[in-house]
């Protein structure tokens, strides 16, 4: 008996010397008082500053979109015989957007901002061209005076704005979420981040992106949002190609778990090769507002097929496997990419991406000479439009137009990076 309280006292002996003397690992939450490398502690007079990190905020209206290998490219028979999604494998990192696109009532929002803290000039830049609308042979003259301000309309995918414009609004978004983080924490900046005149140094307010005084008020507030303290949102932006595409196909709804293998393909961003809706009380009904044929915009009147003659409330339809709406049809929507028809050769197989300049360069195409209409200014859209055939709602499909265009088909929704991931 007095043997194993011997043995006993013993063991509790070695575990509790075990105990003080295992290395505790630094992690991005719990770095420990003292650096590992040089032993100097963190956050007295002279060390460095680290600060709390729990986990970095989720920006408003935004889904996370788990990434992964997958085929990218078209899976629709190419009628238009462009050649220029051809299939090869990539890997997409994990990150968020939009779960619906902008809408007009967010737009609206913006020019609010801008008419009270920035210039006349820059809300005059920012205004949609609503003569998009505008048909010499229609009458869709309501649209032009309606469509962007009539309350009900608040909810439609704002339209007639620019590739230009609508990476304008990412940056201005960005700087006002983080605006609203550094209000809520109670120490930060609460003023507005838009001066209305540039002082020296500035390189832009920040609805322009710029640097400056204004666009840096949060980094210099008392406990306003930062970067190093993982407390501040990263840009908003539109997403790249390859991220849109990949989140249109939303495979993660048909891939079993355990098996590595992506066996099942999809045409568009549901199941199955029609556009039409195979289950339950809603089976038949269309699952994207687009144009069915030759003057088909809806189907006729006591039976519309997908119910509308133009765009449609920006959380119609069913949203795919990732929770996103209107990934095909409703509106094409913009994303980062410069256009290029061989993007698929010469491409990263990790987050692939084609931006100005690099590769392929415009000199190869004759726009001069009126025998291409591509260089460093075209962009590509995506997923297909109320006034598009089925063809194009197929998240492998992509067209392009130049960046200070805008049509009434195209909007768009931005996307955001998933900072301090490896996944």
């Amino acid at each position: 008996m007095k043997f194993t309280s011997t043995m006993s006292l013993l063991a509790v002996g070695a575990l509790a010397l075990a105990s003080c003397n295992k290395k505790t690992l630094g992690t991005a939450d719990n770095p420990g008082k003292s650096s590992s490398t040089t032993g100097l502690e963190y956050n007295t007079d002279e060390g460095m500053k680290v600060s709390d990190f729990k986990k970095a905020p989720v920006g408003p209206g935004l889904v996370y979109i788990e990434g992964g290998r997958t085929i990218l490219g078209t899976t629709e028979e190419d009628v238009t015989n462009t050649h220029d999604n051809m299939e090869r494998t990539v890997t997409i990192a994990s990150f968020y957007m939009d779960e619906a696109e902008v809408a007009n009532i967010h737009w609206l929002e913006y020019l609010h901002y801008l008419r009270k803290d920035s210039t006349e000039e820059q809300y005059k830049a920012a205004l949609p061209d609503t003569t998009v609308w505008a048909r010499d042979l229609s009458f869709n003259d309501p649209y032009v005076t309606y469509y962007l301000r009539y309350p009900g309309f608040r909810f439609f995918p704002v339209v007639g704005v620019n590739w230009l414009q609508a990476d304008r609004y990412c940056t201005w978004r960005t700087a006002k979420v983080n605006e609203g983080l550094a209000a809520k924490g109670g120490d930060g900046e609460k003023k507005g981040l838009f001066g209305k005149k540039k002082k020296k140094g500035d390189t832009g307010t920040a609805a322009e992106g710029g640097t400056g005084a204004a666009a840096g008020a949060l980094a210099n507030g008392k406990g306003a949002p930062s970067i190093e303290a993982g407390t501040s949102l990263p840009n908003y932006r539109l997403p790249t190609e390859a991220e849109w595409e990949f989140a249109a196909q939303a495979l993660v709804g048909v891939q079993e778990v355990g098996n590595e293998n992506q066996e099942v393909k999809r045409i568009y961003p549901w199941d199955g090769r029609s556009t039409r809706n195979p289950y339950g009380k809603k089976q038949g009904q269309f699952l994207a507002n687009f144009k069915r044929g030759r003057g088909d915009y809806a189907g006729i009147a006591g039976s519309l097929n997908d119910g509308a003659m133009i765009t449609d409330y920006v959380y119609a339809y069913p949203p795919n496997d990732y929770g996103l709406y209107n990934m095909a049809g409703n509106v094409n929507e913009w994303v980062q990419d410069v256009y290029r028809p061989l993007s698929y050769q010469d491409v990263e197989d990790l987050n692939p991406f084609r931006r100005n300049g690099v590769g392929d360069p415009e000199s190869k195409y004759d726009k001069k000479g009126y025998q291409s209409l591509i260089d460093d200014h075209v962009r590509v859209y995506k997923g297909g439009s109320w006034r598009d055939v089925a063809y194009y709602l197929s998240p492998g499909t992509r067209r392009f137009m130049a960046e200070d265009s805008a049509t009434a088909t195209i909007g768009f929704r931005c996307a955001m990076i998933n900072a301090g991931s490896n996944k």
